[in-house]
């Protein structure tokens, strides 16, 4: 007897009749369809956090480094032109100035060592926009008169200058010595050529050192002008060659002796060139 559902074709099941398909080109492999109820889609992958760019980093870095102001300590004989150009101010030694006026004053010219100079500042300046932009030449010009007030508060008084001593007046003795001394410095003053000796030596040739000496017997006293005097002077020489400053009188031995010198000089050079009679 033969075995019970041993020929008994096999109930195909649909996995079975979908794992291979018999075409006239050949046969295909056939995938199992799942049906739509198992099927999960896979979770999109999360966007990766965008990275920040390493230029933007920088750049931001730079961008607040600038935005923080720097500090300049001011040395002797340095001006705003040249710390602009070390600090690569933008806008120069004018933008330095704007930002500074409160510190340094109204005269760019005019900065004092050891103030400190904001590199970088907003200007808070409005109204002297048009002063700002002038040269430091200019500026200084337009307010001469407000120089370095803080220079000269410090600066030592300076002292008054002495007085000219005044001339110390010089006494001659009433003597020969005395007599001839004073009129060489009255010729000095006049600039009539003479000296002592040459002076000296005429009057002990003429008068013998005698003031009131008179000559009342040459060809002079005959026309009614005697010689007179230290230098034996008739009156129109001693009117002619007076010296102003001294005696009108020519008796006067001061103004005898001057008045005889200043003929000499005209007549012979000086009295030093006279030896006899004149």
């Amino acid at each position: 007897m033969p075995a019970q559902g041993k020929h008994r074709r096999p109930k195909s099941t649909s996995l079975g009749r979908g794992l291979a398909a018999v075409t006239t080109g050949g046969a295909v492999l056939a995938l199992p369809v799942i049906g739509a109820t198992s099927a999960f889609a896979a979770p999109a992958p999360a966007a990766a956090p965008q990275a920040v760019a390493p230029a933007a980093v920088v750049a931001q870095a730079n961008s607040a480094a600038k935005a923080a102001p720097a500090k300049h300590s001011v040395v002797a004989g340095e001006t705003l032109s040249k710390i602009a150009r070390e600090h690569s101010v933008s806008g120069g030694w004018e933008k330095l100035y704007e930002g500074n006026r409160k510190i340094i004053g109204s005269n760019p010219d005019l900065i004092h060592p050891g103030i400190k100079l904001v590199i970088g500042a907003k200007s808070d300046a409005s109204s002297d926009d048009k002063a700002s932009k002038a040269s430091p030449s200019a500026a200084r010009g337009a307010s001469a008169d407000r120089a370095d007030r803080s220079e000269r508060i410090d600066a030592a008084p300076v002292a008054k200058a002495a007085p000219a001593a005044a001339k110390k007046a010089v006494t001659y003795t009433n003597d020969l010595d005395g007599w001839i001394r004073e009129s060489l410095a009255v010729m000095a003053e006049q600039g009539i050529p003479g000296t002592y000796e040459g002076i000296h030596r005429n009057i002990m040739r003429e008068s013998s050192g005698n003031p009131n000496a008179i000559n009342n017997w040459d060809s002079n006293a005959v026309k009614g002008t005697p010689s007179k005097g230290l230098l034996q002077v008739i009156d129109p020489t001693f009117q002619a060659y007076h010296v102003p400053g001294t005696s009108t009188d020519s008796y006067d031995p001061v103004a005898n002796i001057t008045a005889a010198c200043n003929y000499a000089a005209d007549r012979y050079g000086s009295i030093d060139n006279v030896f006899g009679a004149y």
